[in-house]
């Protein structure tokens, strides 16, 4: 089975080839952090603009790598939500124009889900899971039952976790993305520093807002009095923060379910401190907890694919999973709410 994915949903334009649900022909990627960085976040309309420029490229390197022509693919799976509309419409617009053109069926893929699978493409992973969904626009928990079901838990009520990193980064003036950033000089700082205040909301709920203000708050503050304090610190005192909330709910929703599974997704879930403290305390609880290698963390079409992959497997009958030439974007949509 080879599936040709196609997401577009933010910054990135992505298009790969996958074999069989496991082997990657190729998975190309075009990036527009250097686009966007002056701004200091994603462009909306510069990122549509981005994505028409360069789809029909990114396509051709994908197929020349992966050495397959367009008569080879058997499905086209497409990211349809969520994200910014008008990126979507781009992959989407594209999926359709290919699929009219070869008679290749089209798989709409839920984001989410995609980061989600991207962690089957490189572990043997077991269900039922709780998945921590953590991006530049999505924070949740959600989970996945052994007939792939998703039950969406909680999420924030706010800021996710990767816009936040950015929002603080802005005001320490370190430069976008702040993720990578604030990762790096956590290392370097007194997490003890500034003392936050978790918020207070449903036990699966997240809310980064107040963090987020608390740091704004306390820079603003100590520039008025003229002080100067260590950035390293500041940004230690967030993150630790913010790490020790996600994972305390991500284990309380593993310890409920009953789950001995946990898997991160998600452009945040490449965040270093993460990754070793929810491992480190899932450990104690015998719980088993998986990550997607860097390259698969954030925006990708190999996931895309996968998803769909997964999809086809699961289905009673594949065709139920493909959409027609009225397949449009959709800029919000819960996971559990996946309209194919």
């Amino acid at each position: 089975m080879i599936i040709l994915g196609i997401e577009s949903s933010c910054d990135e334009t992505s298009i790969a080839v996958l074999k069989d649900g496991k082997e990657i022909l190729s998975n190309k990627i075009s990036s527009q952090i250097a686009i966007h960085k002056e701004y200091g976040g994603v462009v909306p309309e510069i990122a549509s603009r981005q994505h028409i420029k360069n789809i029909a490229a990114i396509l051709d390197e994908a197929l020349a790598e992966a050495q397959i022509t367009l008569d080879d693919v058997d499905y086209i799976a497409v990211t349809y939500a969520p994200g910014l509309i008008g990126a979507l419409l781009v992959g989407v617009s594209f999926a359709k124009g290919l699929s009219y053109a070869h008679n290749i069926p089209i798989i709409p893929v839920h984001h989410i889900k995609g980061h989600i699978y991207a962690n089957f493409l490189e572990h043997d992973i077991k269900l039922p899971c709780i998945a921590l969904v953590v991006s530049g626009g999505h924070t949740n928990i959600v989970f996945m039952g052994e007939d792939h079901k998703f039950v969406n838990l909680g999420g924030t009520l706010d800021d996710a976790v990767g816009e936040s990193c950015d929002k603080v980064a802005r005001v320490l003036g370190i430069g976008y993305p702040g993720g990578p950033v604030i990762d790096r000089m956590y290392y370097e700082g007194d997490r003890d520093f500034l003392q936050i205040p978790e918020p207070k909301v449903g036990e699966y709920d997240f809310s980064f807002s107040g963090i987020k203000t608390a740091v704004i708050n306390f820079v603003n503050k100590m520039k008025m009095k003229g002080e100067d304090f260590k950035q390293e610190d500041l940004a230690a005192s967030f993150l630790g923060k913010v790490v020790d909330i996600l994972c305390k709910k991500t284990l309380k929703a593993a310890k409920d379910k009953n789950v001995k599974t946990i898997i991160l997704a998600g452009g945040v879930a490449a965040n270093s401190l993460l990754r070793s403290q929810l491992t480190e305390e899932a450990k104690k609880l015998g719980i088993g907890v998986y990550y997607p290698s860097m390259k698969l963390c954030t925006d990708n079409a190999a996931m895309i694919a996968e998803a769909a992959y997964y999809k086809i497997k699961c289905a009673k009958n594949p065709e139920d999973c493909f959409a027609g030439l009225e397949l449009n974007g959709i800029a919000s949509l819960e996971v559990t709410k996946d309209m194919y």
